[in-house]
Parts: structure tokens; sequence; C-alpha cells
């Protein structure tokens, strides 16, 4: 790996400059690609002439900028704007909202193009784009904290502009993202609404910005993940987009692992391994295990977790006082946790 990630979350506005807005799209175009003329229907056209107007109705707003990574110099287009969302009937139902980085000069049969969106659900895609990948990051508190006005951008050493141009799209109804006049906003905010809206501003983008030829990548975080795992055979049965991968960020594939409960031990057992990695990042760990590499330590405590630990678990209440004991001292050598306060808790630490 070139280099690694360090996530932050972020608060803060963003300011979009429409008035700058230029005519056509570039974004992972070629220089010399042939520009489409946009039309506007003509005035007292039927409804339905004006509904399958083309994609651009509103101009985006396009910017030129370079970044350093890794010793190299990167030329990129930023481009933000919406794009229709149109349902079976045909009509505008919403427009949501991107935000777009795209690499000059490269050719779109083989550039990766990456769509970025954020969880929650009903998050916009904020904390990816100006906390993670985008090419410009904001300034936080060394322990990742927001810090004390005014708050800075800076050029982002971690993005992936010099990998794959980056989309980030916002939700209906967060962001920019909004339905159309008259559409009621909540067939979108159920799962079926959302995937599908996802999957309809995808084909869009694809379509618009000639990127079909493109490789293709999903990058959801927390319910993003979720998304990613419905949007994905979305796209394929509905559009036929093919895609080359999908990134888990922060994965979250099912709320069981969220709800520790009597009946739900395995949301308990699925957070050792990160109780060991941060605990070894701590240096809390045994000095056998902090002499040991993080996947190591992690891969052992993973196997422990859904072995050993999750079959005592099972037992419940017929665990004898000498299994309690043994397991509450393994719990400590992998989290760095005292044996007293791991039997007070009944074997089961919650986040």
């Amino acid at each position: 790996m070139r280099r690694s990630l360090i996530a932050v979350t972020v608060v803060l506005g963003l300011a979009l400059p429409w008035s700058s807005a230029l005519a056509q799209p570039r974004g992972g175009q070629r220089p010399d690609a042939p520009q489409q003329t946009v039309q506007p229907p003509a005035a007292g056209a039927p409804a339905a002439a004006r509904e399958e107007a083309p994609a651009l109705e509103r101009p985006p707003s396009q910017t030129s900028h370079s970044i350093r990574i890794d010793g190299r110099d990167i030329k990129y287009t930023a481009t933000a704007g919406t794009l229709p969302i149109r349902l079976d009937d045909g009509k505008v139902s919403a427009r949501m909202f991107f935000v777009a980085y795209t690499k000059d000069g490269e050719d779109p049969k083989t550039r990766p193009v990456s769509f970025l969106y954020n969880g929650g659900p009903g998050s916009a895609s904020v904390w990816l784009h100006m906390g993670s990948f985008a090419p410009k990051k904001a300034v936080m508190g060394d322990e990742g904290f927001q810090p004390a006005p005014p708050y800075q951008l800076v050029d982002n050493e971690y993005s992936l502009i010099d990998v794959s141009d980056v989309v980030f799209v916002d939700a209906i109804s967060t962001g920019f993202s909004r339905v159309t006049e008259g559409v009621n906003p909540a067939q979108f905010h159920g799962q079926e609404g959302d995937i599908r809206a996802f999957g309809e501003f995808i084909a869009e983008y694809l379509k618009t910005y000639s990127r079909w030829p493109s490789p293709k990548f999903l990058i959801g975080e927390s319910y993003g993940t979720i998304r990613s795992a419905g949007l994905a055979p979305e796209l394929q049965s509905r559009h036929g987009i093919e895609l080359n991968g999908i990134v888990l960020v922060s994965a979250l594939l099912t709320y069981q692992t969220l709800s520790p409960a009597p009946n739900n031990d395995v949301a308990y057992a699925v957070q050792i391994e990160t109780f060991a990695a941060t605990a070894w990042y701590h240096k809390k760990l045994a000095a056998d295990l902090q002499q040991k590499t993080l996947k190591q330590v992690v891969d052992e405590a993973r196997a422990f977790a859904f072995g050993d630990y999750l079959l005592a678990l099972a037992k419940g209440n017929t665990l004898d006082e000498a299994g309690r004991k043994a397991m509450a001292g393994r719990l400590a050598r992998y989290t760095g946790l005292s044996e007293q306060f791991i039997i007070a808790a009944n074997l089961r630490v919650d986040s």
C-alpha cells in the first residue's frame, strides 16, 4: 500500500459558485471529444416534452485545480451540479447533487471512476468528501476533533484523485439533492427507493459524461455499505452496469452487529478485533502481542472471538466459575481491560 487512510469527522458549510458555471460537462471526456448542444424545449411545448429535455437542465459549475501527491503534480477539474432522476413514468422526480473530481488528460476508457456516499441513512456525502478522499480536506484537531474557528481547507495527501476520478453523491433530501415540485420525497427515503435513486444517478452520470467504458467502483461508508450491497445488483439488472469493485468503509452489513442483547451475543464478538487493534495502538497489550504486527493481532483476536469466546457466551449461565475466570483472562489479553472489569460486565463488554 502506498499510504494509509486517516478518516476524520468534519462539520462545515459548502458554497458553490453557480454564477461561474460553464455550459458543458468536461468530467472524464477527452479535450477533442465532440461537444453536445443542449436545446431547451420550445416555448409552450407540452409537459411531456419538457420532462424529456436533456439531463443538463442547469449547467454545472466547473473549476480547474492542481495537487501534488506522492511527488507528482496532478491537474484536475472539479464539477458541481445536479442530474435528473427519472422513474418508471419517465418524468423527472428529483435532482441529485454531486461533486466530481476528474483528472485532466486521461482516457475515460481506462481511467477508473468511483462513486462515493456516506450512510446514516440520511447523511450527505460531506464526511467522505471533506474528511477523507477529496483533493481538499478540512483541517482537524490532533485527535480528529473539530478545532476552534477559523476553519481551513488544505490539500489532501490521502486523496484518491491520483488513482481514480471520484464522484461524491448526496442522497435525496440531503445536501442539495431534492425532489421536484409535487413529488413526495418519502418514496426515496426507504431502502428500495434509495437504491433506485442511486442507480438512476450513476446510469445518468455515465451517460452524461461519457464514462460507460470506464472501470467503475462503489465506495460507501457505514449505511453506505448496505446501500452498496443492494446497489450492485440494481445497477447490473436494471441498467446493465458491471462493476469492477466495491470498497466498504466502516462496514455495516447487518444491524445485528450494532445491537448487543441477551439474545444476540454476536454483537459482542464482532467488537473484539477492534478492541484488540485499539489496545495494540495504545500499547496496552501483553509484550508478546505488542511485538506482532497489527494484522497478526487482529487476525488472532478475530479467531478467538468467533471461536472460544462465542462458544463461552453461548453457554450462558451454565458456564462455571473457572470457565468464566479463564475467559476473562483471555479477553483481558486481547483488549487491555482488567479481568475484574470484564467479569463485572458478565464477559460482555460493549462499545
